[in-house]
């Protein structure tokens, strides 16, 4: 008699210990999308030497600009699908004094044309 009632409460026991994780995979939930969409067709447009404006156009506005580093922009893409992990990606751009582009670094590659004359 003892025996069956234990063959009755583990797996009970085990059924609602485990229930709650998955009662969170059934629930839906929504993709979550945060910061700046950036396209590696939009990076490979960026071109040395173009002006902090220029680069507004094909890139839109940074997500940071930090106080007392004006001439580095972040441009900063978090996202988070369903129940899987999040995912976040990075393009930073810096300007030198003048305001012209000199460096692009992060998640997204420069184009092999960067260094070429802005037309």
């Amino acid at each position: 008699m003892q025996l069956t009632k234990w063959l009755i409460a583990v797996p009970l026991a085990m059924s609602t210990l485990t229930g709650c994780s998955l009662l969170e995979k059934l629930v839906y939930r929504i993709d979550i999308n945060q910061g700046n969409y950036v396209e590696q067709d939009a990076v490979e447009q960026l071109k040395f030497g173009m002006t902090k404006e220029q680069v507004r156009y094909v890139m839109g506005s940074p997500m940071l600009v930090e106080n007392g580093y004006p001439d580095t922009w972040y441009y900063i893409y978090h996202h988070t699908e369903g129940h899987n992990d999040s995912v976040q990606k990075d393009l930073i751009v810096n300007f030198n004094a003048q305001g012209q582009l000199v460096e692009v670094k992060g998640d997204y590659p420069a184009s092999k044309d960067f260094f070429e004359s802005i037309n």
